[in-house]
């Protein structure tokens, strides 16, 4: 079965760009604009790592990082939080990375890999 990583990003491009990134690289992906969708994607998709912008509309990233991990069978998905913010590094205090936009995609990718290995 291949590793499946969740994109949430209220930005098309980058959602895109990521997704593109990590299906070139093997990952099957599935993606959410915003937190309130992203928890119906979450239960539908289940997948194995997630990358989470922190500031969307309707709910912002922390917000939906708090609702999936009260949920047992949620609560050790790790996630990658990538964002344009300043003090990211402080936003979610479990997340496994935090990444600034710009970013490098074979930064993230090594993230990945080390988290949850390769596809």
């Amino acid at each position: 079965m291949a590793k499946k990583i969740m994109v949430v990003d209220d930005d098309p491009a980058i959602v895109e760009y990521l997704v593109s990134v990590f299906k070139d690289n093997g990952y099957e992906t599935c993606s959410a604009s915003d937190g309130e969708a992203a928890l119906g994607v979450l239960e539908k998709e289940k997948p194995q790592l997630i990358t989470l912008d922190l500031e969307m509309p309707n709910e912002w990233g922390p917000r939906f990082y708090r609702k999936y991990t009260q949920k047992d069978e949620y609560k050790d998905i790790p996630v990658i939080v990538i964002s344009g913010l300043a003090g990211i590094h402080l936003a979610i205090r479990k997340a496994v990375a935090t990444v600034n936009k710009p970013f490098d995609p074979q930064e993230v990718l090594k993230i990945v890999e080390q988290t949850i290995g390769k596809p």
